[in-house]
């Protein structure tokens, strides 16, 4: 009997034991401990211009030692700078073991190229010590020589693609409602393939079908998408990768919980009228190849740990 309990005993603690450790594997990345940390750099105002106006950091770092790769978020017009979205990629991106930051800017106003490009050269100077990627990679944790990848929604999409004409360490970007056209902005000039810095296989696109801003159309978003990218498949496609997986993604409606894919595909509901606070429950924590994280986890082929 005092045999059959101890093995009884033995073979519970080798249970519990093996319980805990498959836990401690499946938790995976995620599991990984971050910190966060605030800090400011100096960005273009409204009309963009000199890089004279203070503006607010907010990221995320492992915790363990060691020096992390660089990711940076940026925004859409009037939306704030830490809003749901861009704190999900920011955490995302920290547990991939980068150190990640979303950073405001002048949102409260779209702009032409000339605009876009002085709030992007402000937040991407290398030259500046109180741009944005220099106050980040002047971090303990950051070494950027490890490479810095960039996204962003809307205008802020378009500031992540110019990112590389100023800073040779951006190495790929991944874009939400990114266009060349914007409404009554045509962006052609500075965004269009073949006329800024950021080669085609290093960008990933994403918008949603009913995009009122490309035209509201899967037709006229596809035109736009092909014309940002330089990637180019049949009419009516709503997918197209290369071999590396860069390229462009059309949403569905019926692929959002909303059964709107717009302009703001990755909110819960209310298409861009909708809360920055809810977001659409497949964006935030899905696999398929629209949503946050695969295109995030795109974004890592391109740096070194």
């Amino acid at each position: 009997m005092r045999n059959t309990s101890a093995r009884n005993t033995i073979f519970h603690t080798l249970a519990v034991a093996g319980a805990i450790l498959a836990a401690s594997m499946s938790a995976g990345p995620a599991a990984a401990q971050t910190t966060t940390f605030a800090a400011s750099y100096n960005g273009a105002g409204v009309l963009g211009g000199s890089c004279g106006s203070t503006y607010n950091i907010s990221g995320v770092e492992p915790s363990a030692t060691g020096t992390y790769p660089v990711f940076i978020y940026m925004v859409g017009t009037s939306e704030s700078y830490n809003n749901a979205a861009a704190m999900a990629a920011v955490n995302d991106m920290a547990s991939k073991g980068y150190v990640a930051a979303t950073v405001d800017y002048a949102t409260s106003q779209f702009g032409n190229c000339s605009v876009l490009s002085s709030k992007s050269s402000c937040i991407f100077s290398p030259n500046s010590s109180v741009s944005a990627v220099s106050q980040l990679c002047s971090r303990a944790k950051a070494d950027c020589s490890k490479g810095i990848v960039v996204a962003g929604f809307s205008q802020g999409s378009v500031l992540a693609l110019l990112a590389k004409n100023y800073d040779a360490r951006v190495q790929a970007a991944y874009g939400m409602g990114m266009s060349n056209v914007y409404s009554t902005y045509d962006l052609s000039s500075c965004v269009s393939n073949g006329n800024r810095t950021l080669q085609s296989d290093r960008l990933r696109a994403v918008d949603g079908e009913r995009d009122n801003f490309a035209g509201g159309s899967q037709s006229a978003v596809q035109s736009s998408l092909q014309n940002v990218t330089g990637v180019t498949c049949k009419s009516g496609s709503y997918s197209c990768l290369t071999s590396n997986n860069s390229g462009w993604i059309i949403v569905k409606n019926t692929q959002v919980q909303d059964g709107s894919a717009d302009h703001c595909y990755m909110r819960k509901s209310g298409d861009c009228l909708g809360s920055q606070s809810s977001l659409d429950s497949g964006w935030q924590s899905g696999t398929a190849s629209w949503e946050m994280d695969p295109n995030l986890q795109w974004l890592t082929n391109f740096t070194t740990k």
